[in-house]
């Protein structure tokens, strides 16, 4: 036996199934749209205060998409820069995680030192303190005066960059710990070295992931001013020599590069954080 719809029954049916569609996908389509918003305004802006202005310094988006296109796979300017945007950002990756990782391996302990032990926070802070305002850009001279020319020094100076916000954040989570845990792990029969691990680390965990993420902001900001220490690759580097060129489009496709990167490296590092912090109410 055959049932008959009536037509309100079917619209009220399709109506429904608008209405889920809509309270389903607008929630994570809504932080997209709104994300993208304001990156396309200011393109629309930059284009049309740029385009049909040959003598302009700055080059409307189409050309820096070009330019961008050309760097990574060629086929358009077929010049010294086509086709090397790998070998440069695979340089510049290198430095920056590189020296993040030695600011990370040398930050964390001294920093839980510093946070746990008087006597090192004592001997060791007031120096800190009086280091970490200086600008990276004012090690520079002194850097390729220790190091030299080349990497090496790009190297220490990007590892300057990460480290003191990583050590920063790491003796703000220790210091901050609640001193009853201490006292509840005491009961429990952990002492010692023991609660550098079971309390002091868990507790300050979060301070410690964002002092990675603000090192790790840092240390792609420096990258510009450590590849001018005479590096012939690297974002930094080709920034420089366009500059030195008058080719604006390649400093600012190198610019959208490191932003990009830069932006990825950070989803990363959150990442790990929600993983490994979800026990707190703050990163979960």
């Amino acid at each position: 036996m055959t049932t008959l719809t009536s037509p309100s029954e079917d619209d009220g049916t399709a109506s429904a199934r608008e209405t889920s569609w809509a309270a389903t996908w607008w929630p994570r389509l809504r932080p997209l749209l709104l994300a993208i918003a304001f990156p396309a305004a200011l393109l629309a802006m930059w284009h049309f205060a740029t385009v049909a202005r040959p003598a302009s310094l700055i080059p409307p988006p189409h050309d820096v998409w070009l330019e961008l296109w050309d760097l990574a796979f060629g086929g358009i300017n077929d010049d010294a820069y086509s086709k090397t945007l790998h070998i440069h950002l695979l340089a510049s990756v290198s430095r920056v995680y590189g020296g993040f990782a030695l600011a990370l391996m040398v930050a964390l302990p001294l920093g839980m030192l510093i946070g746990r032990v008087p006597l090192i926070r004592q001997l060791i802070d007031p120096t800190i303190q009086i280091l970490r305002p200086v600008p990276v850009t004012a090690w520079l001279p002194l850097a390729m005066i220790i190091f030299g020319l080349g990497p090496r020094s790009a190297f220490f100076l990007v590892f300057l960059g990460a480290f003191y916000p990583i050590l920063v954040n790491t003796i703000f989570g220790v210091r901050s710990v609640e001193p009853r845990l201490f006292e509840a792990a005491s009961m429990l029969g952990c002492s010692g070295s023991a609660q550098f691990f079971r309390v002091v680390l868990p507790a300050a965990l979060p301070s410690i992931f964002t002092g990675m993420r603000l090192g790790l902001g840092f240390a792609w900001v420096v990258i510009v001013v450590g590849e001018m220490t005479g590096v012939q690759t690297g974002l930094g580097a080709i920034i420089m020599e366009a500059r030195q060129l008058s080719r604006t489009e390649i400093v600012i496709s190198g610019m959208i590069v490191i932003g990009t990167v830069g932006f990825l490296s950070d989803r990363l590092v959150m990442l790990i954080g929600r993983r490994l912090l979800a026990w707190s109410p703050s990163h979960g």
